[in-house]
């Protein structure tokens, strides 16, 4: 999350409003003290897509890694 919302210049509040979640939620997220739950993680790839899709796009790839590329598998 830190690297797509630096890359991206979104801030940790932003997507705290987007999300409706408190900015200590994402500050916790970003700082990799909590992941977020399967269902939130959804939740945040829609905000991303609602800033800036390429940023909902690089999410999911740093997120999910090698489960969303073909070639590793």
């Amino acid at each position: 999350m830190k690297t797509v919302l630096e890359t991206y210049d979104i801030s940790q509040n932003r997507l705290a409003t987007l999300l409706g979640v408190r900015r200590s939620v994402v500050f916790r997220w970003f700082h990799e003290q909590r992941d977020p739950t399967a269902e939130t993680v959804a939740e945040i790839v829609k905000a991303l897509n609602s800033v800036n899709p390429e940023a909902a796009q690089n999410f999911i790839k740093l997120y999910l890694g090698e489960l969303t590329d073909p070639e590793d598998s």
